[in-house]
């Protein structure tokens, strides 16, 4: 008999990498921000911020790590997140959490968490409960997570703040981005 936990670590490894990887280039950039830039609103009745937005990812690796750790079984609620203010206002204090929560990514690895989660998923007035895995939910992480740092990429942008070509690209995009330049490298060694 298989342990599940041997076919689990692979995938479960390169997931946690992903979204450390995203984790990582979010603190680099709060490392440069001032707490006004930072705070600085925009959009449709200035209900955007940096802060918003990185506060709005954090809650979500919040949200699924409580959840691991519930005493009700493994259930992942987005829906009801924390909500810190404070990392919406600060950028260091937003840093530090970030950096608290690439701990605790790592520390899934040894943990190997159950592969069966529930999601409590909210449907009009029902509540969903959808089966998941800790490997569906860190995939999900990483597209969020850079969903929103591509949205901090143009806000940023437009407060004068410069970001690498990378900052909020999908991996599988980089990835492709690699391939491509691949061959164009091969043709101009060969010249």
């Amino acid at each position: 008999m298989t342990q599940p936990s041997l076919e689990l670590s692979p995938s479960l490894e390169g997931l946690i990498e992903e979204n450390l990887l995203a984790l990582a280039q979010l603190r680099g950039l709060l490392h440069e921000l001032m707490p006004a830039t930072y705070r600085q609103p925009s959009g449709p009745g200035g209900r955007h911020t940096l802060g918003t937005h990185v506060r709005h990812i954090i809650d979500h690796y919040d949200a699924l790590l409580a959840g691991l750790e519930g005493a009700g079984g493994e259930q992942i609620d987005y829906e009801h997140r924390r909500r810190d203010e404070m990392l919406e206002h600060w950028p260091t204090r937003a840093a530090e959490r970030l950096a608290s929560l690439e701990a605790s990514l790592i520390a899934l690895v040894d943990r190997q968490p159950s592969s069966r989660l529930t999601l409590d998923y909210p449907l009009d007035e029902d509540r969903l409960s959808l089966g998941s895995t800790i490997e569906r939910e860190l995939a999900f992480l990483t597209s969020h997570t850079i969903h929103h740092m591509a949205i901090l990429a143009l806000l940023a942008e437009r407060l004068g703040v410069s970001l690498p070509e990378s900052f909020g690209v999908h991996p599988s995009t980089l990835r492709h981005w690699q391939r491509e330049a691949m061959p164009v490298l091969v043709m101009a060694e060969g010249v």
